[in-house]
């Protein structure tokens, strides 16, 4: 074997170094079960210059080449995207079930409830005001303008009625735009993922809030149907300005239902849903209106509107929105939120507030109040206003409580407490009516010392020996001062209470000028009985609150009022207060036609000035001043409010039929008038004083709060004699403390003055 192997050499496969394009294969190299004895010259050749011959690769090595190019690099593609795929898909399975792990168990799922709403009516039944989280009642989704929900599918949802809750288009549509463009212009969120996130998660971007988002959108479609879904979306998303829904953005922006928006105001309303605060038309109404145009090329892409339709929405003015909810009745909104849980409790359901607010004349009080600060509010620095108007009963049909809502919330006529000046002198007479005195009774109108206090006319005139009734009509501030001290502070402090004044009170000398604060409002319906013939006026703007199912939870109870002032009283007081307007301080305030009576009242430096007045049919007071408490420019009560109060008055007495005053039937008594001859018979037949006529007949005076008879306890002197009343006032000297002696007239022996 061994010679064999020496006489037979063995022949190893070698690689050349030559220019062929393969690995070649020799057949001695082949496995076989004997070495071929046969080679060829070459082999031979080549093997004995010490070369191995090149082997080539066309057998199985020229296949596997000819598996190259595109079609693998597509082959290796696919296999490792599928490959991703089925990791990715693991790992999204594994985070759907981490984090969905962290949600509470589907079966506890549910729609939390919508904020509550309060829909507030004006006395004819119209919307005044909705209060509430939200700022606007839910509107179905049949009964909101149709192109409201078409402009937002088409913004922000168009597939919404195909996807299932999630939509693989629009996100891969938006992931694309995005890439293109950059930066985020598009989202891929549907309307219902961001239904989900309103309703359960917070605005936080995180991907455990976006996996929680999906599942719950899977839900809400498993759950409700799409128009459910719309509608819910409609009702609860927010649309800037502190407007949650499309009734409450359709208020604010257009001051208008959502049943009646059109198409330019419903594609501007679906523009905001992108950045509500920053594209708001209360705050960039440029923005809107391009945002809007937007909104209606989607729309016209889809096919939802027509290009005539487009040219007439954008051929529309933008919408000009003020900063904050407009108009006066927002007053009168917030007045009643303010009252609401003191009624019924806490709101924790939808709610319908009747009022007794009458939004004609809201509207005709609003436009004159700024009417007049625009005319003359400027020269007579003059900055804000207020105006309350209430019938017989003290219901609200008028209430503004400054210049503009939308500048200032701040109710001048209910929150406000200021001097009412003069404007409070007929309490002060009518407490001195209560103990004997008589329009006719006779003062002296001199200099008044009251300790160290000494007031002055307006004027700073004296009239000498001087009617009350003139005494009011002319509203002379030394007469009120000494009746308050006849009467006593304390008295006319009650009276004034008991007429409706709930501030409280100072009970000094000077009350009689008004020095104590009041509001507006109960200073207006401290009025009142005087207009209905002595019956308290409480001041009220709710009726009824009921549920939206009809449920009655408050009915208001003021139809049966006490009585607080005797008519024969109230019959004076009235003729007297007549003589203010028609001779007096309050001239400006007159209507043609008709019979008016009020006082006018200015404070110290003229911060303020008020008129307070009334017919048969309203009483209204007006007050005029700033917010700070600079002085005006010599405004009196009997200047721009008296005014005021007249334009306002004739225009909400506009077509009814004139009547008198309680008390007075018709006839205008004037002092001054030498026509009127004030005989002894005069007096002793009361022609200053008619028996009124009984509005309330059906009141219980067992309810009243009526004083003693004249001589009892209210009586000065015997209040003197128990030490309850302050000295009385010095009249006709400025030092000195012995008082004048005060001539008693043929008028005090018959009247009791």
């Amino acid at each position: 074997m061994a010679g064999k192997s020496r006489s037979r050499p063995r022949i190893d496969p070698s690689f050349s170094s030559g220019d062929d394009d393969g690995l070649r294969v020799d057949a001695s190299d082949r496995v076989s079960g004997r070495p071929s004895t046969k080679t060829s010259a070459s082999t031979r050749s080549k093997a004995k210059s010490g070369k191995a011959p090149r082997r080539s690769l066309k057998g199985r090595g020229g296949r596997r080449s000819s598996g190259g190019g595109l079609f693998g690099v597509v082959r290796s593609l696919v296999y490792w995207c599928i490959v991703a795929g089925i990791w990715g898909a693991m790992g999204i399975g594994g985070l759907v079930l981490y984090y969905g792990s962290r949600m509470p168990n589907a079966t506890s799922w549910s729609i939390p409830e919508r904020p509550p709403n309060v829909k507030i009516l004006a006395v004819d039944g119209d919307t005044l005001a909705n209060r509430g989280a939200t700022g606007g009642e839910a509107v179905a989704l049949e009964d909101m303008s149709p192109f409201i929900p078409q402009a937002v599918m088409a913004i922000e949802d168009r597939r919404f009625y195909s996807h299932f809750g999630v939509d693989p288009l629009g996100l891969a549509r938006a992931v694309f735009t995005n890439v293109t463009t950059g930066r985020m212009v598009q989202g891929g969120s549907t309307l219902t993922q961001q239904l989900a996130k309103n309703l359960f998660l917070s605005p936080e971007r995180t991907l455990e809030r976006k996996v929680q988002e999906v599942l719950l959108a899977l839900w809400l479609e498993q759950k409700y149907s799409k128009d459910q879904i719309l509608a819910m979306y409609l009702n609860r998303v927010f649309f800037g300005s502190n407007a949650y829904g499309v009734e409450a953005a359709s208020q604010r922006y257009f001051n208008k239902s959502a049943r009646d928006v059109n198409l330019g105001e419903a594609a501007l309303l679906a523009g905001l849903l992108k950045a509500p605060s920053r594209l708001s038309p209360a705050r960039d109404p440029k923005a809107a209106e391009e945002r809007a145009q937007v909104v209606l090329g989607a729309m016209r892409e889809e096919g939802l509107i027509t290009d005539d339709e487009v040219k007439t929405a954008m051929s529309q003015p933008p919408t000009k929105a003020k900063s904050f909810w407009s108009g006066a009745q927002y007053y009168a909104a917030d007045l009643v939120m303010d009252q609401l849980p003191g009624l019924v409790g806490t709101v924790k359901q939808d709610l319908v507030v009747e009022t007794t607010l009458d939004l004609d004349l809201e509207k005709k009080a609003e436009k004159t109040l700024s009417a007049i600060l625009k005319e003359s509010g400027t020269k007579s620095r003059a900055s804000q206003a207020a105006l309350v108007s209430v019938d017989a009963t003290g219901a609200i049909r008028a209430l503004v409580g400054g210049r503009d809502y939308a500048d200032s919330q701040f109710d001048r006529a209910v929150k406000a407490k200021r001097q009412p000046g003069s404007a409070f002198k007929p309490f002060v007479y009518a407490a001195a009516m209560e103990i004997g005195r008589t329009p006719m009774s006779i003062r002296n109108d001199a200099p008044v010392r009251i300790g160290k206090w000494t007031p002055e006319n307006y004027d700073q005139k004296y009239r000498g020996e001087v009617s009350l009734a003139d005494a009011l009509a002319n509203s002379l501030n030394t007469i009120a001062a000494q009746l308050v001290m006849e009467v006593g502070p304390p008295q006319v402090a009650k009276l004034a209470h008991r007429l409706g004044i709930e501030s409280e009170l100072q009970a000094n000398a000077s009350i009689a000028l008004g020095t104590s604060e009041v509001s507006l409002l109960e200073l207006t319906s401290a009025y009142a009985p005087f207009m209905n013939g002595g019956f308290k006026a409480t001041p009220h703007i709710v009726k009824r609150v009921l549920t939206t199912d009809g449920k009655v939870l408050y009915q208001n109870t003021y139809d049966n009022p006490p009585r607080v002032l005797d008519p024969e009283i109230v019959s004076e007081m009235n003729q007297m207060m007549v003589g203010v307007v028609e001779h007096g301080t309050g001239k400006n305030a007159r209507l043609k036609g008709w019979q008016v009576a009020g006082k006018s009242g200015t404070t110290q430096s003229f911060r303020d000035a008020l008129f307070v007045g009334f017919t048969n049919n309203l009483t209204t007071g007006v007050w005029f001043g700033n917010d700070d408490g600079t002085s005006m420019k010599k405004v009196t009560g009997g200047g721009l409010p008296a005014k005021a109060w007249a334009t306002y008055m004739a225009e909400a007495h506009a077509g009814l039929t004139p009547s008198p005053i309680f008390g007075t039937k018709g006839i205008q008594p004037s002092f001054d008038d030498p026509g009127i001859q004030r005989t002894i018979g005069d007096v002793i037949s009361g022609a200053f004083g008619h028996k009124p006529v009984d509005v309330y007949p059906d009141a219980p005076v067992a309810d009243a709060e009526m004083p003693p008879s004249p001589g009892g306890s209210q009586n000065a002197a015997a209040d003197a004699a128990e030490g309850g009343l302050v000295p009385p006032a010095d009249v006709g000297q400025t030092t000195g403390a012995t008082p004048p002696t005060r001539r008693t007239t043929l008028f005090d022996i018959l009247t009791g003055g």
